[in-house]
C-alpha cells in the first residue's frame, strides 16, 4: 500500500510540474495589439529596430512583389482540470491557452510597410480520444 501511495504521489507531482508549456517567442508574451502599435510606426520603424525589439522572426516570406514578410509567435497553455484526473486524462485531457502571433511586412527600404498583432485562445486535446 505504501508503494502505490508513493507512486501516485510522484506520479501526480510529475504531472503538476509539467501542467504549463510555453512555445515561441517569449518577447511577445507581455506584448498586445496596443504595445505593439505604441513601439513600431508604419513607414517608420527599421528591420533593425524590429529585430533589436523582437528578436529573429520564426518563419520570413516573401510577398508576390518581393517585399519581405517576418512572423513571431508565442503559445502559452496549461492543462485543464480534466487532464490531472488519473486513468481519465489517459483517454481524453486538454490543454487550453493563449495565442499571439507578430506579422510584420517591410517595404523596399527594410522599412515597416504593415504590421498586425493578434491574440486567439487555443484549445489542444490529448488522449487516446483526442477528435
Amino acid at each position: 500500500m505504501k508503494k502505490i501511495t508513493i507512486l501516485f504521489s510522484t506520479l501526480m507531482l510529475a504531472v503538476s510540474v509539467t501542467g504549463c508549456a510555453s512555445v515561441g517567442n517569449e518577447k511577445l508574451r507581455q506584448e498586445s495589439e496596443a504595445s505593439v502599435s505604441h513601439k513600431m510606426i508604419e513607414g517608420k520603424t527599421s528591420k533593425s529596430e524590429v529585430r533589436t525589439m523582437f528578436g529573429s522572426p520564426a518563419k520570413t516570406s516573401f510577398t508576390d512583389g518581393g517585399l519581405e514578410v517576418w512572423n513571431y509567435e508565442f503559445s502559452n497553455v496549461s492543462l485543464d482540470a480534466v487532464s490531472y484526473i488519473p486513468i481519465v486524462n489517459m483517454f481524453g485531457g486538454s490543454a487550453s491557452g493563449k495565442k499571439k502571433e507578430l506579422v510584420v511586412m517591410f517595404d523596399q527600404s527594410n522599412v515597416v510597410k504593415r504590421f498586425a498583432m493578434s491574440e486567439s485562445d487555443v484549445k489542444q486535446k490529448t488522449g487516446l480520444f483526442n477528435n
